[in-house]
Parts: structure tokens; C-alpha cells; sequence
């Protein structure tokens, strides 16, 4: 079942997401709902608090960059390999000199803006049969996980720009939390409380 995206604004995506139990009601059915949510969107990842719950839990598939012509024939196959699903993760190290690259977000749509972050992450997780990995992951593969991180731990990609883009974009971004944009998939909107 596709499942509305929470748009900016919505408070739940600023909170720091608690962890999950192996009990928690009906997480098969959610992890299946997430990723024909994301699907749907045309996404490479998507953290719980982005359809409205506050666990600590994203699901990345970063196969869609594997695409790119000008990464090394290496980093695209690794990234065609990542489709995981993150349960309770910690990155535990982040290393290298900061890069930028242009990101977006599901729930803020319309907006892409440059991004530094660390090249490579080490992370611990546990997958679905809640059993426990680390792995260390660089390039566009631990981009991608470090921007649904960041979502289980309450931050945006836009709280990382600088004051004056920030500032710049202030209006689009409240234009997003009221619902004035016009996208191809469903959303929950806080200053409306309805999807379309």
C-alpha cells in the first residue's frame, strides 16, 4: 500500500526516533509499504519518520545512480547492489575530506541543493530478521544512507546549507508545508492534514 509522504514542516520529522523492538506490531507490512512508497516516488531511500513514524528505520536502494556513466565501473556496481533495509542503525565513523553533491528529499520536493558530507561511513545495523551487521560503505552509497540517518535522527538536508541559502529558501520551504507545490505522489501536509 503506498502510504502519503510527510512533507517539511510536520514536527515528526524532527524528532530523534526511538529504537525499534523485535516485537513491533505489523513491521513486515510496514517495510513492504515503504518501499512501494518509495518506488512510487521515484526514490533511492526513505526513513520511517518521512510516512509519519518515529522509529529508528530506513530502507535505501541506491541502484537508480548505478546508471551514471561517469562513475567508476566499481562504485556503480556497488551501488546497483545496495537495496537494504536499516533497523536501529548507528554510523560509528565517518572518515575522508568533505564533498559536496547535489541532493533532494521526498519530503521536500522541488529543492536540490548542494550537500557536504564525509566520503566514507562506517554503520551498525540490524536488517529485518533483526540481525546484526556492520559495514563500512563510501561515494554516493553512504550518501545516500547518511541522508535517511539523518532523518531518524530529526535533521534535514537543508539545516547543512549555509544561513544565506537558507534564508533564500525560506518561502519555497513554507510554500511545501502548506501544500503548494505540484508532485506525482502522494503527501501528508501539516498545515492541511490531508494527502492528495
Amino acid at each position: 500500500m503506498i502510504l502519503p509522504i510527510v512533507a517539511y514542516g510536520d514536527p515528526v520529522l524532527r524528532k530523534k526516533c526511538k529504537e525499534i523492538p523485535e516485537d513491533y506490531p505489523k513491521l513486515d507490512e510496514l517495510i513492504e509499504n515503504m518501499w512501494e512508497t518509495m518506488y512510487n516516488a521515484f526514490g533511492v531511500g526513505l526513513a520511517a519518520p518521512q510516512v509519519g513514524r518515529p522509529i529508528r528505520m530506513f530502507l535505501v536502494d541506491s541502484s537508480p545512480f548505478a546508471e551514471d556513466e561517469e562513475l567508476e565501473l566499481q562504485e556503480r556496481e556497488e551501488l546497483k547492489k545496495l537495496k537494504k533495509v536499516f533497523i536501529n542503525p548507528t554510523i560509528v565513523e565517518e572518515e575522508g575530506d568533505e564533498w559536496a553533491f547535489n541532493e533532494g528529499c521526498l519530503s521536500i520536493p522541488e529543492i536540490r541543493e548542494d550537500v557536504f558530507r564525509k566520503p566514507s561511513i562506517t554503520i551498525e545495523y540490524q536488517d529485518e530478521n533483526f540481525e546484526h551487521h556492520r559495514e563500512t560503505y563510501a561515494g554516493l552509497s553512504a550518501r545516500v544512507i547518511q541522508h535517511e540517518y539523518d532523518h531518524i535522527e530529526g535533521v534535514l538536508f537543508t539545516d547543512k546549507l549555509s544561513s544565506l541559502k537558507k534564508r533564500l529558501l525560506k518561502g519555497k520551504l513554507a510554500g511545501i508545508s502548506k501544500g503548494k507545490i505540484n508532485i506525482e505522489y502522494k503527501m501528508r501536509f501539516p498545515d492541511m492534514k490531508k494527502g492528495r
